[in-house]
């Protein structure tokens, strides 16, 4: 599930950012690369007592923002994680050859398997493209 983000900068401050889809739901980042993982906390911790809203989609929030954007601000659509904190135990299939590659790649990092792997997928669901 993915709500969309409004994100405002004015000269001289952070990112703020807001999600038109869940009123009081907001968060700031002090540099463009921090809007995401800022944005993706904001979330989590909003629903950590309530159930997720269903999200209205791109173009209606598109439609409710057009004076936003018009003025500068920029939409981004930010994936809702729930449940961060909980680790679960999971089974994956891999060709040996590829487990050993993976492996090499988390030492090199000074990373386990689960929290390369995890990098790695979270960076993927962050930037499908």
């Amino acid at each position: 599930m993915h709500y969309v983000a409004v994100i405002d900068k004015d000269p001289d401050s952070a990112y703020g950012v807001r999600f038109p889809e869940v009123p009081g739901c907001f968060s700031a980042a002090d540099t463009f690369e921090d809007i995401v993982p800022s944005a993706i906390e904001a979330l989590s911790l909003f629903f950590e007592d309530t159930e997720p809203v269903p999200p209205l989609g791109l173009e209606r929030v598109r439609e409710q923002m057009a004076d936003d954007i018009a003025g500068g601000a920029v939409l981004m659509m930010i994936p809702y994680v729930r449940d961060r904190k909980r680790v679960v135990r999971v089974n994956l299939s891999l060709e040996k050859g590829f487990l050993d590659t993976l492996d090499e790649a988390a030492r090199m990092r000074g990373m386990t398997r689960s929290a390369f792997v995890e990098k790695a997928a979270t960076r993927e669901i962050l930037d499908p493209a």
